[in-house]
């Protein structure tokens, strides 16, 4: 709880008092959350570049965050692919790696599983009329901690059938259905006060938290299960890796991006 309420202090008053905060707050987690997949890919055997990788994923999250502030224009988005070309040009002066290409696809799942996600939060704030709106960025935080929330209660009180029992076997479809539930309620809440949006935009990201973050937690543990491993790291004291945290958030984040840029 402790942790829980600091991070959240955190996040949220960073967010608030200024969008650099903001940046530099989402950047820290994005770097913390990419050397967790690179550190737990390395467990598994493989050998992605880690320093690079993550620098390329804050070179992405910078990009994308100076673009919406207005201090770049979005030709510089393809600065982005020379760097990402020299990937294999490191890869090709590693002597001792023997398997050079798992470890090229590695370091570019860190960049698009991780990175990318993060980005389009970006995007995501940016998306409502070019100005930084930071009720998007925590309505959308609000909303996932909800889902999860509802979710651990439910299941935990009334969960008896299984969601996923080969990938995560304490997850039940009651504890969907609670966490569904606390997730609309508080996105209809958040509609009367966050007035960036509308209602029925507002029920919209929930829903896409409510299928997408349920499917992230689920990835993210498929991942650990592979590697047989609990946790994603031992960063926050009774929460485990920033992974663990913000799991829904990486695969929410592309379709609310998506969704805002389009409707």
């Amino acid at each position: 709880m402790i942790t829980a309420i600091i991070g959240a202090a955190i996040i949220i008053s960073g967010s608030i008092i200024s969008p650099w905060l903001y940046f530099l707050i989402f950047g820290l987690i994005q770097a913390f959350s990419q050397m967790e997949f690179y550190k737990l890919s390395g467990l598994d055997g493989m050998l992605p570049l880690k320093s690079y990788g993550t620098f390329l994923g804050i070179i992405i999250f910078t990009i994308s965050f100076a673009t919406g502030m207005g201090l770049l224009d979005d030709e510089f988005y393809f600065l982005i692919f020379p760097l990402a070309s020299l990937v294999f040009f490191i890869k090709l002066y590693r002597k001792s790696d023997k398997k050079p290409f798992t470890g090229i696809a590695f370091t570019f799942l860190g960049i698009f599983y991780v990175a990318v996600p993060f980005a389009l939060l970006n995007v995501a704030a940016f998306s409502v009329d070019g100005s930084f709106h930071y009720e998007v960025i925590i309505g959308s935080l609000f909303i996932l901690w909800a889902s999860d929330s509802g979710a651990y209660f439910a299941g935990t009180k009334f969960g008896k059938t299984k969601l996923f029992e080969r990938v995560s076997p304490k997850k039940s479809w009651e504890g969907f259905l609670g966490g569904a539930a606390s997730a609309l309620l508080v996105a209809y809440v958040l509609s009367k006060y966050f007035n960036s949006l509308q209602e029925w935009q507002w029920l919209c990201i929930a829903a896409i938290i409510i299928i997408a973050g349920t499917y992230g937690d689920l990835i993210e543990s498929l991942f650990k299960r592979s590697i047989e491993i609990k946790d994603s790291g031992k960063t926050l004291p009774g929460h485990g890796g920033f992974m663990d945290r913000f799991d829904g958030l990486l695969l929410s984040a592309p379709f609310i991006a998506a969704f805002l840029k389009i409707f």
